[in-house]
């Protein structure tokens, strides 16, 4: 199974030459290595770039053991740069190097070397990289499979492709089994015998059943504003344990850090200000989700969310959950009153801002009322757009909104100018 996964390609392609540490993070098992040492490693190639000028090394395979010691690797690399032309060094799970830091750095100072690194997630984080290289490292992070690369290898419709991939994701491995059993047993496991103890050995947690709960709570809620409070009234209710919202906040942030879920902040559309609690929590893979919960709890509209806020960041968009104010009177006593309206998704990249709701369906008037009316209570110039899972041409409303399908936003990357 090959998948091009065209946009990261592009990413490193326009990172070529830049001075920087190109770093490459993401989930575990989301195809980090597959990017760099075959993807882009044969676009250098094709580039004319000579075998020789590619120098790979890969730490965690036993005959590469020896270059995990900084002075051994340092020496082997000196050996393979015999001219002044342009190398490309390729480091794949560089974490297991001694003093990475301190390699890479030194390597960034040699004006003829471009450098290409990926991690584990385990040791070698997003929040790491901005710590050690201190500016000097550029990361491109890598998703699971976009609904649109998984259609590249599935054998039918989008109608069983969208079956399946709500169901299992886009982990690349697991978009590659034949059958349910081997799927699900694969994520359940991954979840738990992978992700769940790197942080736990990371962060030397005592009580690791209390994280494997706060991630129960977390994918029954996915894309339902919370924070640290509730969940602890939850974990109090449900589960009679006594943790505190500070221990949750610490392991909400360990979570993000291994990329297993996002967090969506609260923006303040008519204030231009971020609102801060409550927010809400998405899965970076659906399926690693369902998993969480023994593919028990398959809430289409809460996963095409899921899946929507996920593509919008694939594509570069910063994504928030945006809140409008809106005032009216009431019918009854006459008084003045306000109510917050909230927008699915505000996405942002550059000057560009769309604001998106995410509608499983439209089956009347009142309900297109309702999905419209946060959107036009932004009152602004910006483009507003509704997704919906039914089939049906584009078209724009009176109020200029746009309606689009599900599937035509996920096969086209600029339906968002429609």
């Amino acid at each position: 199974m090959y998948i091009h996964r065209n946009q990261y390609l592009q990413r490193l392609i326009d990172r070529m030459h830049n001075g920087l540490i190109k770093v490459v993070t993401g989930i575990r098992r989301s195809g980090k290595s597959f990017l760099l040492l075959n993807i882009f490693r044969q676009y250098l190639r094709d580039s004319g770039i000579q075998d020789d000028h590619i120098i790979v090394m890969e730490f965690d395979r036993l005959q590469n053991r020896r270059y995990r010691e900084p002075e051994v690797l340092m020496e082997y690399l000196t050996a393979n740069i015999k001219d002044d032309g342009s190398y490309y060094i390729l480091l794949d799970e560089v974490q297991m190097l001694r003093d990475f830091e301190e390699v890479l750095n030194s390597l960034l100072r040699e004006t003829n070397l471009d450098v290409y690194a990926t991690g584990s997630n385990s040791k070698f984080l997003s929040t790491d990289v901005l710590t050690e290289f201190r500016g000097r490292g550029d990361e491109v992070h890598i998703f699971p499979l976009s609904f649109g690369e998984f259609m590249e290898v599935y054998d039918g419709d989008d109608y069983h492709g969208w079956a399946e991939y709500m169901m299992y994701g886009g982990l690349p491995l697991a978009v590659a089994m034949k059958t349910d059993e081997q799927k699900s047993k694969y994520l359940i496991n991954l979840v738990r015998e992978t992700y769940l103890k790197d942080i736990v050995e990371r962060n030397s947690i005592e009580k690791p059943q209390e994280l494997e709960d706060l991630l129960n709570v977390l994918a029954s809620s996915v894309g339902s504003l919370t924070n640290p409070a509730k969940i602890e009234a939850t974990f109090k209710s449900r589960l009679h344990s006594s943790i505190s919202d500070n221990t949750i906040n610490k392991y909400i942030g360990y979570l993000k850090e291994a990329f297993i879920i996002d967090a969506a902040n609260r923006y303040d559309v008519k204030g231009r200000k971020y609102i801060g609690s409550p927010l809400k929590y998405y899965f970076e893979d659906v399926g690693l989700r369902n998993a969480r919960l023994d593919f028990r709890q398959i809430e289409e509209p809460h996963l095409m969310e899921n899946i929507l806020y996920n593509e919008l960041r694939m594509r570069g968009y910063n994504v928030d959950v945006g809140s409008v104010r809106q005032r009216y009177i009431d019918k009854v006593s006459g008084s003045k009153l306000t109510k917050h309206l909230e927008i699915d998704f505000v996405a942002n990249l550059g000057s560009k801002r769309y604001y998106i709701q995410s509608a499983y369906s439209l089956p009347d008037e009142e309900k297109v009322r309702q999905e419209q009316a946060s959107l036009l209570a932004a009152k602004d110039a910006f483009k507003k757009i509704i997704i919906v899972k039914d089939v049906i041409k584009p078209f724009h409303s009176e109020y200029g909104i746009l309606t689009i399908g599900l599937f035509d936003f996920l096969h086209n990357q600029d339906s968002l100018d429609w």
